[in-house]
C-alpha cells in the first residue's frame, strides 16, 4: 500500500513521538513507506489509551471510547468517513477487515475507566491480546502478508512486557493490574510472555518482509521479561528500562537484522 507523507501523517508522527516514545523510535527504524502506515496505527493507539484517563467520570470516558468504535465502523462501512487528523489518515492505512477487527481493541479498553481486578486468567489474557496483539495484527497486515497467530503470540509478550513497565503508574491509579502480584506469580506470567514470543519467533517465515517493521515495537520485550523473571522485585519499583544508548543500539540491530 502506498501512502503519501502528508500533514496528517505528519501530525500523527507527532503525536506518537510525544506520547509514545519508543513506538516513534521504533516506526523511525522502519522504511520511509512503512513508517506513513504505522504513524496513523500509533496515533491511534495514543488516542485510545489515554481516553479512559483524561476524566474521572466514566460516562464521558465510555462516550470517548464510543467515539473510536464509531470511527473504525465509518472505516469498516465507508464511504464516508469523519474529517480528524488522526482517523482521516487511518481511513487511508486501515482495510474494512482491519477497522472492524479493531472494534474488540477499543472496547477491551473500558477495563482502564474502572477499578475492578482482573476476573481470571482468560480475563487478563484477553484484554492483553486486545489490547496490544489486535494493535500488531493491524500494523503487520496493514504493512504485508503477516500470519495472525504468529503476531498474536508475539503481541502477547510485548503486550506483558509493556505491562509490567505499567505497573507503577496503574497501581498509583488506583487498580489492580495483576491476578498474582506476588514474586512467584510475576515470575510465572513473565516466564509465559517469553514462551510465546520464543513460539512467535520460531515461524518468523510466516511474516512477511513487508511487514516485518511492525514487531520493531517490541524489540525492548524479551530483556524486560528476562530481568522480571531474575528480579520480579523490578516490577513494583519501575525498574525496567534500558539505557539509552542500549535502547538505541538494540533497535537498530533489530531493524538490521530484521531478527525482531
Amino acid at each position: 500500500m502506498s501512502v503519501s507523507f502528508d500533514d496528517d501523517v505528519k501530525a500523527c508522527a507527532a503525536l506518537v513521538h510525544k506520547a509514545d516514545p519508543d513506538r516513534f523510535l521504533a516506526a523511525m527504524a522502519a522504511p520511509v513507506a512503512a513508517r506513513a502506515i504505522l504513524f496513523p496505527i500509533y496515533a491511534l493507539n495514543v488516542e485510545v489509551a489515554r481516553a479512559p484517563w483524561v476524566t474521572q467520570e466514566p460516562m464521558i470516558a465510555e462516550m470517548r471510547l464510543q467515539w473510536w468504535r464509531d470511527a473504525l465502523q465509518e472505516i469498516a462501512q465507508g464511504p464516508t468517513v469523519r474529517r480528524h487528523e488522526v482517523v482521516t489518515p487511518l481511513s487511508r492505512v486501515l482495510s474494512p477487515h482491519l477497522a472492524e477487527k479493531m472494534d474488540k481493541y477499543v472496547a477491551v479498553r473500558r477495563w482502564d475507566i474502572y477499578r475492578d481486578p482482573f476476573e481470571d486468567q482468560d480475563h487478563f489474557d484477553a484484554y492483553i491480546d486486545h489490547s496490544n496483539g489486535t494493535l500488531l495484527v493491524a500494523a503487520s497486515q496493514a504493512l504485508g502478508p503477516a500470519d495472525e497467530e504468529v503476531v498474536r503470540d508475539f503481541g502477547y509478550g510485548v503486550g506483558v512486557a509493556n505491562w509490567f513497565r505499567a505497573i507503577p503508574d496503574l497501581e498509583a491509579r488506583g487498580r489492580i493490574p495483576l491476578l498474582d502480584g506476588t514474586s512467584a506469580g510475576v515470575k510465572q506470567l513473565a516466564r509465559s510472555a517469553l514462551q510465546r514470543i520464543e513460539k512467535a519467533r520460531s515461524s518468523r517465515a510466516s511474516i512477511s518482509d513487508q511487514a516485518r517493521p511492525a514487531l520493531y515495537a517490541g524489540w525492548q520485550a524479551e530483556w524486560i521479561l528476562k530481568h522480571v523473571i531474575a528480579q520480579p522485585e523490578r516490577v513494583a519499583a519501575g525498574a525496567l528500562s534500558q539505557g539509552e544508548m542500549r535502547r538505541r543500539l538494540s533497535l537498530m540491530w533489530t531493524a538490521a537484522s530484521g531478527r525482531w
